[in-house]
């Protein structure tokens, strides 16, 4: 082999090492296979490509016999955001539920069972936890995801989250940095900007990240943001004041850097993906996250070829694809090498993702004992991290506990007029979502609770308004079991 032909060939492998794709489908299709035989290191996975635990675990053994050290990455925070259960709901309650409730040793003992359960299905690199200090209560994207707005509490529980799943043998990714809390805008439609100042940063958004770094986090997945006070021109993904100089020089972290969704529309609408990437690994970053909404053998094939020649045009050092490819291999090498801890004593036998749960709900007022309520779901539009294809509320929880219970839906532009003619003369169980962020919604719970003053009120959202009904029930988030505490306390009011 010449040695252009075999600096070629390195260019290739390397490139192909740092991307993380999607695909379609419940097997891995050939392009797939072939590719990771060609060099391909990591692949993402996400609802669609999740039927069962054990067709789960079929795929990533078939995507083996190509490469036994392949990273088999998920989007699996528990709570709203679920892989794992899309279909039927998180059997765990998200980072809110857990920061209400404050007990790390129990975060930490979710953290793990939940890794566990990846673990047995051959997934070994977990796209969490979300560190993000929720300073903003409108925010859009992270709310529930977070363990809450205090800084030292997610700070602590984004450490013993850490500690949990990677104590299953899953390395964990911690996201979205440096903070995407103090947002008002999605990354997922448009770039995200915070106007706040570096004495700031240092207090809030980089604390839980330091304690992820402290408590050995695996990888760090960077921010579709823009934050002015450490790059005025660049977001977080593609700044390399942001990745190489904050992250890896001031706080020394020497990991996985992995981009957030490349086909986000904060870069994919700003910079595109090919010239995105580029940037994003001549920032520092290590591996190139795509396929939540591409997921083709082209759009591999784009970007590898996009990163090959930006090295050869002298736009992408050498040095740095090599750097970057090395240290996703090196976080393969450690997934095939971890050997999980012991199984806490009682924490898969006890349910710990319904003790958890109910833990975290806060209940607040009283209701005489129900019989065939009106369960009816004020629904906004789910963000895309969350999606609308996983079932959320309490209404199928509720009527295994209470027959005859009925129940319905409302989306945006719904009136309480509506909900109370469906109801007829049964109680009204209002479940709603960040009621906050959506006037509409407010209106509509206000007028039921004036209407019928024996309203029951479910906030399965960020609880910023102020309880109403006979009794309001916060439960800190939407996952099923956040739903089964809840329908448990009003079955038992």
């Amino acid at each position: 082999m010449t040695v252009l032909a075999h600096r070629t060939d390195t260019l290739t492998r390397d490139a192909l090492a740092v991307l993380q794709p999607g695909f379609e489908g419940t097997t891995a299709p050939a392009w797939l296979l072939r590719r990771v035989g060609e060099g391909l290191t990591a692949v993402g996975l996400f609802g669609r490509n999740i039927a069962s635990p054990e067709q789960l675990a079929a795929l990533t053994a078939q995507l083996r016999t190509e490469r036994d050290d392949v990273l088999v990455a998920i989007d699996e925070e528990g709570g709203d955001v679920t892989r794992l259960e899309v279909r039927g709901g998180s059997s765990f309650p998200g980072n809110l539920a857990l920061g209400a409730v404050d007990d790390t040793g129990l975060t930490r003992d979710v953290a793990r069972e939940l890794g566990r359960r990846l673990a047995e299905c051959g997934v070994n690199l977990n796209w969490a936890p979300s560190a993000d200090v929720n300073s903003n209560p409108d925010n859009p994207v992270i709310g529930v995801r977070s363990f809450g707005a205090d800084t030292r509490l997610a700070a602590r529980h984004t450490a013993a989250y850490v500690q949990g799943l990677q104590a299953a043998g899953v390395a964990a990714c911690t996201k979205h940095f440096p903070g995407h809390g103090d947002t008002s805008v999605d990354s997922h439609h448009a770039l995200p900007r915070i106007d706040v100042d570096l004495d700031t940063l240092q207090a809030r958004e980089l604390v839980p990240f330091k304690a992820a770094i402290e408590a050995g986090t695996k990888a760090v997945m960077s921010a579709h943001i823009l934050v002015p006070a450490l790059d005025p021109t660049r977001p977080a993904t593609l700044s390399p004041q942001i990745l190489t100089g904050l992250l890896r020089g001031e706080l020394g972290y020497e990991g996985l850097i992995v981009t957030d969704g490349m086909e986000m529309n904060a870069i994919a609408g700003t910079y595109g993906i090919e010239r995105g990437s580029v940037l994003a690994i001549a920032a520092g970053a290590d591996a190139i996250c795509v396929g939540g909404g591409l997921a083709d053998e082209a759009t591999v094939l784009r970007l590898r070829d996009a990163l090959v020649a930006a090295v050869r045009e002298g736009a992408l050092p050498e040095e740095r694809l090599a750097d970057a490819a090395a240290r996703v291999r090196a976080l393969a090498a450690w997934t095939r090498g971890a050997r999980p801890d012991a199984q806490p004593e009682g924490s898969r036998a006890s349910g710990i993702g319904l003790t958890a749960a109910r833990r975290a709900v806060a209940v607040t007022g009283s209701a005489k004992p129900l019989t065939a309520p009106y369960v009816a779901t004020l629904a906004p539009v789910a963000n895309i991290a969350v999606g609308d294809e996983t079932p959320w509320g309490l209404a199928a929880e509720l009527a295994g506990l209470l027959p005859g219970t009925a129940a319905g839906v409302y989306p945006e532009g719904s009136s309480a007029g509506d909900v109370l003619a469906a109801a007829g003369d049964r109680t009204v169980v209002a479940v709603v979502r960040d009621a906050h962020r959506h006037p509409w919604m407010t209106e509509a719970l206000d007028a039921l609770v004036a209407a019928r003053p024996d309203t029951v009120v479910v906030e399965m959202g960020l609880p910023r308004t102020e309880p109403r009904g006979a009794l309001y029930i916060a439960t800190h988030g939407a996952s099923r079991v956040c739903g089964r505490a809840a329908a448990e306390v009003i079955a038992g009011a």
